[in-house]
């Protein structure tokens, strides 16, 4: 069992990705997280439902680890029970805009006026101040206001990434602050608030681009999967398929070269640096698209390998998951879920401890799963569940 946050209880309001990933990490940590959500079920229960009850893929994903109890903290008695949790945790999550966290009194002044050495992981969109500091927003808001769809796209078309790059890697950000805050509070008792937001997550990702930018105002169109900075960098059509494949620095380029047998572009000015090459990529992905497509997939995967030259596969979600190499590192985890027609398959933490080796994930909870268990440790009776059920208020 990892002992790392043993004994630290986490209250997860949060919804989605960003805030609810997070707490599914500080669980496999060995903390004890407790998902709330509302009676009827939260609205990211049921995306991409798989079974019957219409518990989805993202849920069961997002909310591994955890324990399950349902209350509307919309309603005053919801919050008066939301007050009864917070004085029994260690960290409160919520991905929130700053008005609607201090309605539900889930800011952190009303957090510490019940338990003063809370830590609050406060996920927002936009972050606490700024003119969409009340927005609520999604990945894709943070992917378009900082310039990645624009630059992802083509000329006349902007390209949104339907992977939610910027939601995961903010519950990475979230995750590492929350571990800061702990260190300090085995330190000082001093509890605080960890603050993240999609866009400053954003930010971060799309950096080099934007530092380029205001130190050479350079206004790059966008050229959809091309590279920009070096070359050849594409995906490339085969006879079966594409591959994605990038050539950056010389001692590559030189390699490439030999096997593309143009031996002439070692001295051709339009070429002598990434950044020539950049600026002249699409001859280089000319030539290369015209080697790709006399070639089956493996056969040019086969070649870039024994010439050194970084490639893979372009492949589908059900090719992803017979390809051998994601199967040979076992991250994929089957974990049996009520109604599932087959056991959904759930990643492991994206890093390892050789030392304090993560706990082995359970399966989300169902909804309401442990109302009995956590409610009857605050002293509430089953009559009194029951009351509160027929109000809706759990």
């Amino acid at each position: 069992m990892n002992q790392l946050l043993k004994g630290y209880k986490v209250l997860d309001f949060g919804r989605y990705i960003a805030a609810p990933y997070c707490a599914s990490l500080l669980g496999q940590m060995g903390a004890d997280v407790i998902r709330i959500e509302r009676p009827g079920g939260s609205e990211d229960r049921f995306l991409a439902p798989i079974t019957e009850q219409g518990d989805g893929a993202m849920y069961m994903q997002m909310n591994a680890h955890k324990k399950g109890i349902t209350l509307d903290i919309a309603k005053p008695e919801g919050r008066k029970i939301a007050k009864e949790l917070v004085a029994t945790a260690d960290i409160v999550i919520a991905n929130l805009p700053p008005k609607t966290l201090k309605f539900l009194a889930l800011d952190y002044d009303s957090l510490t006026a019940i338990k003063e050495e809370v830590i609050l992981v406060a996920n927002t969109a936009f972050g606490s101040t700024g003119p969409y500091a009340d927005y609520i927003g999604f990945d894709g808001m943070a992917q378009a206001i900082t310039g990645g769809n624009f630059y992802s796209g083509f000329p006349d078309q902007p390209i949104r990434c339907t992977v939610n790059f910027v939601d995961f890697s903010t519950a990475l950000a979230a995750t590492l602050g929350t571990l800061a805050a702990v260190m300090h509070k085995e330190r000082t008792g001093e509890g605080q608030i960890v603050e993240t937001s999609l866009l400053s997550t954003a930010l971060t990702l799309n950096n080099s681009m934007l530092l380029e930018q205001a130190a050479l105002n350079v206004n790059r169109p966008p050229k959809g999967n091309r590279g920009q900075l070096a070359g050849p960098a594409d995906l490339f059509k085969t006879k079966d398929g594409h591959i994605v494949m990038s050539v950056v620095g010389p001692y590559m380029y030189k390699r490439w070269i030999r096997l593309m047998n143009k031996i002439e572009w070692l001295t051709d000015p339009r070429f002598t640096d990434d950044t020539q090459r950049g600026i002249n990529n699409d001859i280089l992905c000319e030539e290369m698209g015209k080697w790709c497509k006399a070639r089956t997939t493996q056969e040019a995967l086969d070649e870039l390998k024994a010439a050194k030259l970084p490639a893979g596969p372009v492949l589908s979600f059900q090719q992803a998951l017979d390809n051998p190499m994601v199967q040979s590192i076992n991250h994929l985890n089957p974990l049996p879920f009520p109604g599932a027609p087959n056991d959904p398959l759930v990643t492991d933490a994206p890093f390892k401890l050789s030392k304090t080796p993560l706990e082995k994930l359970r399966r989300a909870p169902l909804l309401g799963e442990h109302n009995a268990e956590i409610y009857g440790e605050l002293g509430y009776s089953a009559s009194d569940l029951a009351a509160l059920k027929v109000t809706e208020i759990i």
